[in-house]
């Protein structure tokens, strides 16, 4: 399936697995890209790379920094070892993992300290509603120029070093936009759901929201095809993507994705979550089975929030919580 070029420019073919050429993910510039266009990857579900789209918002982390630097956030501390063990055995992923919080400005210190990557500290879906940046002008225009209208969080930050964040799928639309350095994107179409092996729902009942529906067992770059044996059809279905400063990512609901930090500098990302098309989110089990996991979890979580609510740090422990919901 070939959609039109226009200004004699050629775009990438859109996804065909079971071509003769390897998968990719479209590419349209920022000039290229209207509404009507970006509908015919959107209604489908198909992932999208705008490029060049913010090129202008100039976000680095000396920015950031300024505008920033006096306002806490939570800080997920992975730690290394946890990349050692069988995934099975995790108690804790994406934003169930336990986060400490911190000054923008003094995780930034460790930034350059080299202190993040090395313990794995990552500042990950933090909001920026409460922030100066909330009304910046040009993140309203990613709206208008894509035609997106049901938005179901949103800005959220995301700034690290040296970090994988591992196999997994959301159960909204995202768009990604890269600000400062690059990111390695590793992706699977939802139909590859049970050849990525994810965390299974009971696990909910025992570790709440701490554990995710969405989680894949596999790791991807060294499989272990013993214990994962259909992980070898998933990968007849990988595509891969570099996002440079300024691309987008457009990732509907069920795609699988692993984003990988590229090189030692720090990196800077913006990510927003929207509502997928009414007949589309229907028809996605993908979605509504990490929505069953959030139900079966609801017991524990009420757990949680009494806990949070006579903790001396109470506001802190309430932020925490209220970022994993």
């Amino acid at each position: 399936m070939q959609y039109p070029s226009q200004n004699g420019s050629d775009w990438n073919s859109a996804i065909a697995p079971h071509s003769s050429h390897p998968p990719v993910i479209p590419r349209v510039s920022a000039p290229e890209i209207t509404p009507q266009i970006f509908q015919q990857f959107y209604r489908p579900g198909t992932p999208l790379v705008v490029t060049g789209l913010l090129s202008d918002l100039n976000w680095n982390l000396e920015t950031l920094n300024v505008l920033l630097g006096d306002i806490e956030f939570p800080i997920r501390c992975y730690g290394r070892s946890r990349y050692q063990q069988d995934k099975r055995q995790w108690t804790s992923a994406a934003s169930g993992v336990a986060a400490r919080m911190m000054k923008f400005s003094e995780y930034v210190a460790c930034l350059q300290s080299g202190e993040a990557a090395q313990q794995d500290w990552y500042l990950a879906k933090c909001a920026l509603s409460a922030t100066p940046l909330a009304q910046t002008p040009a993140l309203e225009q990613v709206e208008a120029r894509l035609g997106l209208r049901s938005p179901a969080t949103g800005w959220n930050l995301w700034v690290g070093a040296n970090h994988l964040e591992q196999v997994h799928y959301d159960a909204s639309d995202g768009t990604l936009v890269q600000l400062q350095g690059q990111k390695r994107v590793v992706l699977f179409p939802p139909s590859q759901l049970y050849n990525l092996y994810p965390s299974p729902l009971w696990k909910h009942l025992r570790h709440g929201l701490n554990v995710r529906a969405g989680q894949s067992y596999v790791y991807i770059e060294h499989p272990d095809f013993t214990a994962f044996p259909r992980f070898q059809q998933a990968l007849k279905h990988r595509y891969e993507v570099l996002l440079n400063p300024g691309d987008l990512l457009f990732l509907p609901v069920g795609w699988w994705h692993e984003v990988t930090t590229v090189g030692t500098e720090p990196v800077c990302s913006i990510n927003r979550f929207w509502m997928p098309p009414s007949l589309r989110g229907w028809r996605s089990w993908s979605m509504w089975r990490v929505h069953l996991g959030s139900v079966l979890a609801m017991p524990h979580v009420l757990g949680e929030l009494l806990s949070a609510v006579v903790s001396p740090e109470r506001s802190a422990q309430l932020r925490k919580l209220f970022q994993k919901l």
